[in-house]
């Protein structure tokens, strides 16, 4: 029988001789890439004059920082206590003290900080729209920053920017949010307490400037805020006092108008209401990125391994 296999052992060498045939053998793979090495250098070379004309086409950004802790009277501790002793009978006077005296008032400040309202009037009260959205560097001898005449004109101070509708050729401030948004951080720390807030821009006095508006804005905010409701309350208050006869009803009553006048008190006589100022925000030496080096590394990187990919690809399709 002319089919038959004689040797058993050649009909389990004749599929793994197979298998192996599909198998990448490393020495061709270094083969291809060295018979490709002109082309590789090439594009790796291309890749790496390009990242550092990035690295140098991009200007330097500044980071300025201040260091915050949150005031003691921000927390409400007069409302607390008064919380605790007087809860039940203020309840029947149809008040509500709450559990903790109120919202912590540190958290509260750092979502308004983060608000479209509170950006909004921080860029329309100080003027820094064109700042904001319109420099195109910082001179670090004179100190000063020129703008891109594509967006906005210096001399007559008028947008020119070309946009398509329903965008303006002065930014909104919706486009204004998201632009200080990019530029703007606060963060708190759980342990400590402390909050920091930041500022990166192209000119380092300007980054330093802001962060000291933004200290001193949120201050003032928040106190505008606690003052008004204040007055408010002790209107109420006094109405309540009026309309009740009950001697304990209205020594509660009397408490919270203190409670209130200390408030009051408390604002009026103090600048930093919400948060006192740790480590002031400082004019930046050194730049705080672009990080120009790893840009230069990470693009050759880049341009080697598309390289090599490119040679193995066009090795294989013509095989």
């Amino acid at each position: 029988m002319s089919n038959t296999i004689s040797n058993p052992q050649d009909a389990e060498f004749a599929p793994r001789q197979f298998e192996t045939s599909d198998e990448i053998d490393l020495r061709e793979l270094f083969s291809v890439i060295w018979a490709g090495k002109i082309l590789i250098i090439a594009i790796t070379l291309v890749f790496a004059i390009g990242a550092v004309a990035l690295a140098l086409w991009m200007p330097n950004i500044y980071k300025s920082e201040a260091l915050l802790a949150p005031a003691e009277e921000a927390q409400g501790g007069g409302l607390s206590a008064l919380a605790n002793q007087f809860g039940g009978l203020a309840s029947l006077a149809g008040i509500n003290l709450g559990k903790n005296g109120g919202a912590d008032k540190t958290e509260l400040a750092i979502e308004v900080m983060q608000s479209r309202k509170f950006t909004s009037d921080f860029i329309e009260k100080h003027h820094i729209l064109p700042e904001l959205m319109a420099v195109d560097k910082w001179s670090l001898s004179d100190n000063k920053i020129s703008y891109d005449s594509e967006l906005y004109d210096a001399t007559t101070k008028e947008w020119v920017r070309k946009v398509k509708p329903p965008l303006q050729a002065k930014p909104s401030m919706q486009e204004a949010y998201k632009a200080f948004t990019k530029i703007f951080s606060v963060t708190s720390d759980k342990q400590s307490g402390l909050v920091t807030v930041s500022i990166e821009h192209k000119s380092p006095y300007i980054a330093k400037q802001w962060v000291d508006w933004l200290v001193t804005d949120i201050n003032q905010v928040m106190k505008q805020r606690d003052v008004t409701e204040a007055k408010r309350s002790t209107e109420y208050l006094e109405k309540q006092i009026e309309q009740t006869n009950v001697a304990d009803i209205r020594t509660v009553l009397y408490k919270l108008v203190e409670e209130q006048a200390k408030t009051i008190m408390f604002a009026e006589v103090r600048d930093e209401y919400i948060f006192k100022t740790v480590d002031p925000a400082l004019v930046p030496e050194e730049k705080f990125k672009p990080k120009r080096a790893l840009i230069c590394v990470l693009g050759t990187l880049l341009g080697g391994m598309l390289a090599v990919f490119l040679v193995l690809v066009r090795y294989f399709v013509k095989k």
